[in-house]
């Protein structure tokens, strides 16, 4: 399998992680070094400046989303991958509020994800 398959491969994994809430799932795809770039982390923890480092913190911040947003579901657009990185566009959907046109793109090294960015449309 190319590596851009692999990589594709592990954005649908991402996805069935997210979308099931399942925090091992998701960390499990993550270097232990990685970092996670969003608006949303900034909004919520103006001196991140939106950005975290480690599975420490991903694990605090997506076990706090999940708490606080049962709902949430990222309805796939599309994903474009190649042997660096994939980047997908989603709708991020939650129960009362107004859905969410956003970017994402996941950096992978050794078939890990070394870094994320989320961008909001």
């Amino acid at each position: 399998m190319d590596t851009g398959k692999e990589n594709e491969q592990i954005a649908i994994q991402w996805f069935k992680a997210f979308n099931t809430q399942d925090l091992e799932e998701l960390l499990a795809l993550y270097d232990e070094q990685a970092k996670h770039f969003s608006p949303k982390l900034k909004a919520k923890i103006p001196d991140s400046n939106g950005l975290i480092e480690g599975k420490k913190a991903l694990r605090e911040w997506w076990a706090d989303s999940f708490k606080r947003l049962p709902g949430l579901h990222y309805e796939v657009q599309t994903i474009t991958a190649n042997e660096h990185r994939v980047c997908m566009e989603y709708t991020r959907e939650l129960p009362g509020d107004e859905d969410l046109q956003v970017a994402e793109v996941l950096e992978i090294k050794n078939g890990k994800i070394i870094f994320s960015r989320v961008y909001h449309g």
